[in-house]
């Protein structure tokens, strides 16, 4: 990471967004030094939520088995494994056998999006989460995570636009939130044309 960049940015961010909080990075790595590993977890448990800790400055490396959600090993990288009723969990469920989330009309229409929907594979054995102000100067971030409130999504939304004739700098696709904030920007970042 470039270190007079990250400094620009703490104090363009902190006269510009006072108060809001600092953006999260990601990237992958090999390198067991890079930040302290989340441990396995014991019941499901949604990588979102272990973020808060990045958010308040902790920087943290998940592997596979650090993750306590298939749809977060997916989102990640670290597994291609769908449940074999995942369309119905995702849709209407099952009677009496699961419950379904309803976020699509119907088990056809998952299985329609799947055959769309992009596949990432984790480059390296770990993720590292960080705090923008937490990185080093051996760090190379694939990408970085905005936590924010309406006004301040606001100004980031003009931003990304700032540089382009195209109106749609910016998009928004249905996934999980790890696919939100890893699949999507990670891919994001190689396109010949990259969106926030």
């Amino acid at each position: 990471m470039d270190m007079t960049l990250k400094t620009r940015f703490v104090e363009s961010w902190n006269r510009h967004f006072n108060g809001a909080e600092l953006p999260i990075t990601f990237y992958y790595t090999n390198a067991e030094d890079t930040a302290e590993r989340v441990a396995t977890p014991t019941a499901h448990m949604c990588m979102i939520g272990v973020l808060a800790r990045v958010r308040k400055g902790a920087s943290l490396r998940f592997d596979v088995d650090s993750i306590g959600c298939s749809g977060g090993k997916r989102y990640t990288g670290f597994s291609h494994e769908i449940s074999p009723t995942f369309e119905y969990f995702l849709s209407c469920g099952i009677p009496g056998k699961l419950e379904g989330e309803r976020y699509k009309k119907s088990p056809e229409l998952v299985k329609e999006m799947l055959k769309i929907v992009p596949k990432l594979t984790a480059p390296a054995r770990f993720i590292v989460f960080k705090r923008f102000d937490m990185l080093e100067q051996a760090d190379n971030p694939d990408a970085v995570i905005f936590f924010a409130t309406p006004d301040i999504l606001s100004g980031l939304f003009t931003l990304a636009n700032f540089d382009q004739a195209d109106p749609n700098g910016v998009f928004c696709p249905f996934c999980a939130g790890c696919g939100s904030i890893v699949q999507y920007p990670y891919l994001e970042k190689d396109s010949s044309r990259p969106r926030a």
